[in-house]
């Protein structure tokens, strides 16, 4: 596997069963003034789901660029002519981290895309003692579905800011990566010392540790402590790492909203 800094969709050939997913609808740079492919997804979503006629517009966006609208010119046999006017550009993602243990690609998968949805900004999935090491080769790293599932919460959220995933770093060097953020949080169900909210503080980066289903080995524990991270807990009850993620994630961004806004 290859490490990912930036997530490329260009055209693609998708199931129907994505089609009526889409809030708003992505496009790269190249693919601008472009016919669309009558195969392509976005295409079938435009005729199928959303039911547009000659002259209507429908939501757009460029990744990582402005939202605005498509005007459909003309239906032909093998592709549609739309017509593009780009408007307002979506605020960056949340100064927000994620240090993953991977887990099974079902849990991966649900992580991907709801994160994505909430505004993380980076994604590291990475090996950890507990882990299964066969889930680093699933299909879901292997064939790019990762890359759908990132596309679908991008989609979901009405934006078209696209987070950094990484998927082939030790846990060593994700942590190097990340050990800047203002607060450096590990989620731990039996060392911690403080709640999430009180180890967020009044930080304006955050990074959150949350490991595999397994938990994290003393080992862990200790090479986080050593990089500054705070063992912390989101309460007495045990959760799913894809539940935990949600929960963490939404408390930090809620407060970094609140001290945005102070």
């Amino acid at each position: 596997m290859t490490n990912h800094d930036h997530v490329s969709f260009g055209k693609r050939v998708v199931s129907a069963s994505r089609i009526g997913k889409m809030n708003i609808i992505l496009f790269e740079d190249h693919e601008i003034g472009k016919p669309l492919p009558r195969t392509d997804a976005r295409a079938e979503h435009i005729l199928r789901v959303l039911r547009r006629q000659i002259g209507s517009s429908t939501d757009v966006g460029r990744v990582n660029g402005p939202r605005g609208k498509a005007i459909l010119q003309s239906v032909q046999t093998e592709h549609l002519i739309l017509d593009f006017a780009w408007h307002e550009t979506p605020l960056p993602l949340q100064p927000v981290d994620l240090v993953v243990g991977l887990s099974r690609p079902q849990t991966c998968r649900k992580i991907l895309q709801e994160a994505t949805s909430l505004g993380v900004r980076r994604m590291f999935f990475v090996q950890t003692d507990r882990g299964e090491p066969s889930y680093a080769t699933s299909k879901l790293w292997t064939t790019g579905q990762w890359q759908r599932l990132v596309r679908t919460g991008v989609e979901q959220a009405f934006t078209t800011r696209i987070p950094q995933v990484h998927f082939d770093l030790p846990i060593e060097q994700a942590v190097d990566r990340v050990a800047s953020a203002d607060a450096l949080i590990c989620l731990d169900n039996y060392e911690a010392t403080h709640g999430l909210a009180s180890a967020v503080g009044s930080a304006s980066s955050v990074v959150i540790a949350l490991g595999s289903e397994r938990g994290w080995t003393g080992r862990e524990r200790n090479l986080f402590r050593s990089h500054g991270f705070t063992l912390a807990s989101l309460g007495q009850r045990p959760l799913r790492t894809e539940t935990a993620t949600v929960a963490a994630t939404s408390i930090a961004m809620s407060l970094l909203d609140a001290k945005a806004e102070n």
